[in-house]
């Protein structure tokens, strides 16, 4: 994994956590796999989402 795919960026908003807070997003954000790669999604997009991140619906339609 290089280091780009390794940072916690929101894939609706664009968001990214503090340095400081980056640990504690790795448990409180949603990560996914989309095209083979690694996608997060924010606590906020995460609830405004949630029906169709359990439909499975590609992030596309959100």
């Amino acid at each position: 994994m290089t280091v780009a795919e390794d940072r916690i960026v929101c894939i609706s908003c664009g968001s990214m956590p503090s340095p400081d807070d980056e640990g504690t997003a790795r448990v409180e954000w949603v990560r996914g796999v989309e095209n083979g790669r690694p996608v997060w999604t924010c606590p906020e997009c995460s609830r405004r989402n949630l029906r169709s991140m359990e439909g499975k619906l590609d992030s596309a339609w959100w």
